[in-house]
């Protein structure tokens, strides 16, 4: 028997790895630095998004975890190849704008920086200004947490800085595992935009507080928080509190492939469990659109494609925007 869908209706998502939904039958037949391969995995991607009905979604990878050469380290033990970052950027763009094109989803990608390695984040924010017209929308800082002072080292925050005066925009991995320090260094250091999963803000009421009065917005992944711990299921999850203040946040996968996921295994797991309803589904997708990297024209056709598949006013018809 088919489980009914939670939310059967257009979505958008802002949160997901790249690296984290390859179909397990690609990564057997391609080894890794394989050109071939990565455009394969971005045009897949969109596939994928495309049966879970996303209109819209900004998927995030690390260029330089997928190359074997001009970076140091070589991630993975690989032994050196000829696949360099600004390669890898170049193939995923082709593979996700292939994808676009026959799948009729709206992609866009984030590239991502890797706390451990703060040597490569200068490189991240030229390949954001190189390629932004070619899918890059923002960049991104993943990674472990928990190495302490990570948010603040030099590499970082120059680079941050250099996306700030670029008008590269920006969104940070804090507060998933991290404390609400993490969160504020984000916000006051790095001048993210969005926080990605940003759960233990909520520890500093002070700061969730202010955060809500910005309007910042926080890319939730329910099912992810789960399996990695970062949420204890006999708790309150970060988002019943979100949903319950009315703050602007998303739903989203995080790494389905990891996690044996699908969007609709996180829009379950909200209404089975946390009492989510269909107007807040609507709420929570018009909020990912209205915090989504897109240009304000592209932004405004997205938000009136929702609005309409909705039954919702739009935006200029309700004499609002953006």
């Amino acid at each position: 028997m088919t489980q009914t869908p939670a939310f059967d209706k257009p979505k958008v998502e802002l949160h997901v790895h790249l690296d984290g939904a390859i179909k397990p039958e690609t990564i057997l037949y391609y080894g890794r630095g394989c050109r071939e391969a990565i455009e394969r995995i971005a045009y897949e991607f969109v596939e994928m998004k495309a049966k879970e009905d996303v209109v819209y979604v900004e998927v995030r990878y690390s260029p330089h975890l997928l190359a074997n050469s001009k970076v140091e380290p070589i991630p993975w033990n690989q032994a050196e190849g000829d696949l360099t970052p600004d390669e890898v950027v170049a193939l995923v763009s082709q593979g996700l704008q292939k994808g676009e094109q026959d799948f009729g989803v709206k992609v866009r990608s984030i590239l991502c920086c890797m706390r451990h390695q703060p040597n490569w984040s200068l490189e991240v924010v030229e390949m954001c200004k190189k390629y932004q017209h070619q899918t890059v929308v923002a960049m991104d800082l993943a990674g472990d947490e928990n190495i302490k002072g990570s948010s603040l080292f030099p590499g970082h925050v120059k680079a941050f800085e250099e996306a700030v005066r670029s008008g590269v925009h920006r969104t940070v991995h804090a507060g998933e595992v991290g404390s609400a320090e993490v969160v504020r260094e984000a916000v006051d250091t790095l001048k993210t935009e969005r926080l990605g999963h940003g759960y233990h803000t909520l520890e500093d009421e002070t700061l969730y507080a202010r955060l809500r009065r910005e309007n910042m917005h926080f890319e939730v992944c329910p099912w992810s928080s789960y399996l990695t711990g970062a949420w204890k299921w006999d708790t309150e999850h970060a988002v019943v509190r979100f949903k319950r203040d009315q703050a602007n946040y998303s739903l989203n996968t995080d790494d389905p492939l990891i996690f044996k996921s699908t969007l609709e295994t996180d829009y379950q797991m909200t209404k089975q469990h946390m009492d989510f309803t269909e107007e807040e589904f609507k709420r929570l997708n018009i909020n990912a659109a209205k915090s989504s990297f897109l240009p304000e024209d592209e932004k405004k056709q997205l938000l009136d494609l929702l609005y309409n598949a909705y039954g919702m006013p739009s935006l200029a018809a309700a004499g609002q925007h953006p």
